[in-house]
């Protein structure tokens, strides 16, 4: 019986553990995308971060990020949705260590926070207006892949990880990278693909509507940008029926129940009778921005004057509320109805825009853009290739030399706020700038170039103010670009039956429209754009007059610039630096640099010049930049390599200089490479026998040699001052030595060992 017990106990214990472990083995689900080209992207879930409100692990290749998402069950105090979505990338996931001292991942990278904005701009729209529960979307790079680029996943992994959430949520979404390489058009391409490309762009949408369009191109037209969202749109599709599949096949949660904002119909209905026409009349007279302001102000006071403080204090927020909505509602029916704007310009009217370059005295390029009341001063730096920005990513290693920072104080808007450091906000709008007008800047300029625009005044676009100061900035520094780059930013309105497409918006109609853009291109096509659609199922016809009619704005604008400065000035400032490169065989590069960077160093003091020594990574050459404002300076340094560079050709005669006397000859350089020295021996000084070498030479002389290569005997390079003098009358040569005796002068021919040396004595062990 106690054998059996045991026994009992044991199967018992077993069975346990048996049920633990079933417990603790987790049920994975899986969908795989197929993209048709042979790679597939596959979601999973129910292995990792189980505790998350919705977890997600997007995989392709190698490349695997998990996004986890999570919302506080309670509402908070502010009136907008507190989203917050990060990105990052782990250096664990491409086997490296993070750069710095400190070994560990600090603030998020430039990359990361662009990612971070193109996920947030597809996601926000899509939760109700009233949801103000803190949302937090997390998402991280844990194994990257050389060949694939790992933020046209991120919007996927953030919509999956949502659709297993039980978030009020109003659809699958996703984002892709289209590119066009060969004329043909690849989604999500690795880096090496978009190298080749034409089109660089990332489209969010569901699988109703396109959402959000961003990207570089390399001045394609209207319709080819169209034919690249439309594709990219086909792949989404598919990408957001599988997510629907893994949220069925997982368990679809029911969407949690929230307190939504406090409505009040009867209450919106009497503000609107009371405001709507007197908002409809204000913005029907066309004028500036603090005298609309005031205006609408004045209304709202009206507004509140009709309420007592009873019914202020229980929903004075309605009637905020309430009052917006019926501003919106006014303006938008103006321009629908009328065709008329705020400051009272027809839909597809320009702003009045002045301009001026060269305005501050000490910068490298500067200009002035100004267009309604927006306004950017941009200034252009040039510097070396010491300068260029390095990019450390885990997904990415690489350098900038043509980067744009983008600065909006405060005071431009007429607030008063602490300065935080660099938002999200200028990164994001610096970067477009950057893209559209990077690829102006041609693949032979020798500078790496920085361009700064500081916002001054904004009302609607100062990105887009940013890239026509740029542009006019890179003309006045000098910069050669291959055509100038203008930007407009563009609005439209639609109540389902009509539309209109608004040129060069203000700031009040930025947030009252259903798709507001930003164009930026040459007179031969788009360099850039930024797109955020509101509307659903806008038709592709439509984008395409949008997009038309933000062309005629462009080439409007660019009219402008050019009226202030036509071309790229021929050279650079006298006051900025003067860029050189020349190129040395790999045997020199430690020559010229110099023991400890002696010789550098010492050159560049001497000619007050920036000398910055690279090597090709191709052909091992040394890459030699000269960067100073003296013109002299840097003749100086070309002179110095080429004299380092320079082959005296064998039989030609050159002119030398004595710079050492020695006992047994003269140290001479050439002159058209000075620094380049050789030994005239003294028997090559004259036909005669020199006993003293100054008889024949003196420190500085100037006189001619021939040049006889090396010398067989020596091995050293030989030059003859000789060879060019008539022989004298009668010479005769002295008979050359043999070089064949051996043995001693009194010893010829005879074996020189001596028979009478006796044998060592053998050394004793100590």
């Amino acid at each position: 019986m106690a054998f059996h017990w045991k026994n009992n106990n044991t199967t018992t214990t077993n069975n346990l553990k048996n049920l633990e472990l079933k417990f603790m083995i987790p049920k994975v689900f899986r969908e795989v995308i197929d993209l048709g080209d042979g790679r597939t992207i596959s979601l999973e879930t129910g292995k990792l971060a189980k505790q998350a409100h919705g977890s997600v692990v997007v995989q392709m290749g190698k490349a695997m990020l998990l996004c986890t998402v999570v919302s506080s069950y309670k509402a908070g105090t502010v009136d907008f949705l507190p989203l917050t979505v990060d990105y990052r990338e782990k250096f664990a996931a491409a086997g490296r260590y993070p750069g710095g001292f400190f070994k560990r991942e600090a603030r998020p990278s430039d990359g990361e926070i662009l990612t971070m904005r193109l996920v947030d701009r597809v996601l926000r729209p899509l939760f109700p207006k009233d949801y103000h529960s803190e949302v937090q979307v997390m998402i991280q790079l844990m194994s990257h892949d050389e060949d694939v680029m790992p933020d046209a996943l991120a919007g996927l992994a953030a919509s999956a990880a949502i659709q297993l959430s039980d978030f009020p949520f109003e659809c699958a979404i996703s984002e892709a990278r289209v590119a066009r390489v060969n004329g043909e058009f690849v989604i999500n391409p690795s880096r090496a693909q978009l190298a080749e490309s034409d089109i660089d762009m990332m489209i969010g949408a569901s699988a109703d509507s396109v959402m959000m369009v961003e990207g570089e191109m390399d001045e394609i037209s209207e319709e080819e940008m169209a034919d690249a969202i439309k594709f990219a749109h086909e792949s989404i599709k598919i990408q957001c029926a599988a997510q629907v599949k893994l949220a069925e096949a997982f368990g679809k949660k029911e969407t949690r129940e929230y307190e939504g904002e406090r409505e009040d119909e009867e209450l919106a209905v009497k503000i609107n009778d009371f405001c709507y026409d007197k908002c409809y009349a204000i913005a029907k007279k066309g004028t500036s921005k603090v005298e609309r302001s005031n205006a609408f102000a004045e209304v709202k006071e009206a507004l509140e004057a009709t309420f007592s403080e009873e019914e202020l204090e229980d929903y004075g927020d309605l009637v905020g509320k309430y009052f917006n909505k019926s501003q919106k509602a006014a303006v938008r029916e103006l321009t629908l109805a009328e065709g008329l704007r705020l400051d009272g310009r027809k839909t597809d009217e320009i702003r009045p825009i002045w301009c001026e370059v060269d305005y501050l005295p000490s910068t490298h390029g500067s200009s002035i853009f100004t267009r309604g009341e927006t306004q950017a001063l941009a200034t252009v730096t040039l510097g070396t290739s010491r300068d260029a920005i390095k990019i450390d990513m885990p997904s990415y290693e690489g350098e900038e030399n043509f980067y744009l920072h983008y600065n909006f104080p405060p005071f431009c808007t007429g607030e008063a706020r602490p300065l935080r450091g660099t938002s999200r906000r200028e990164v994001g709008h610096g970067n477009l700038a950057q893209r559209g007008l990077k690829g102006m800047i041609p693949d032979d300029c020798p500078y790496t170039v920085r361009v700064v625009s500081e916002v001054l005044e904004s009302n609607g676009s100062s990105s887009m103010a940013t890239v026509c100061a740029g542009t006019m900035a890179l003309m006045d520094a000098g910069v050669q670009m291959t055509r100038p780059v203008s930007g407009i930013a563009m609005g439209l309105i639609s109540d389902g039956d009509r539309y209109a497409v608004l040129s060069d918006i203000l700031g009040d109609e930025d947030h009252l429209g259903d798709m507001d853009f930003k164009v930026t291109g040459t007179s031969e096509g788009i360099t850039a754009c930024q797109m955020d659609i509101k509307v659903k199922g806008l038709s592709y016809e439509i984008l395409v007059n949008a997009l038309k009619q933000a062309r005629d704005g462009r080439f409007h604008i660019l009219e402008k610039l050019t009226e202030t400065i036509t071309t790229p000035n021929e050279d650079v400032k006298t006051h900025a630096p003067k860029m050189v490169t020349k190129r040395i065989p790999n045997e020199l590069i430690g020559a010229f640099i110099g023991p400890g960077g002696k010789h550098i160093q010492e050159l560049q003091k001497e000619t007050e010049t920036t000398i910055v020594l690279t090597e090709d990574p191709v052909t091992e050459e040394g890459i030699v930049e000269i960067l100073g404002t003296s013109p002299t300076g840097i003749e100086k340094v070309i002179a110095r390599l080429e004299s380092m560079l320079f082959k005296p050709e064998k039989g030609s005669v050159y002119e030398v200089k004595v710079i050492k006397m020695l006992d047994f000859g003269a140290v001479v350089e050439y002159t058209e490479a000075p620094g380049n020295e050789v030994l005239l021996h003294v028997s090559e000084l004259a036909w005669e026998r020199t006993d003293n070498v100054a008889d024949v030479v003196k420190m500085g002389d100037i006189l001619d040699v021939k040049y006889f290569g090396l010398d067989p005997r020596t091995r050293k390079e030989k030059v003859s001052r000789k060879a060019l003098l008539p022989k004298p009358e009668g010479y005769v040569a002295r008979p050359p030595r043999d070089d064949k005796r051996s043995g001693g002068r009194d010893n010829r021919g005879r074996d020189n060992r001596r028979d009478d040396r006796k044998p060592r004595p053998e050394k004793k062990d100590a």
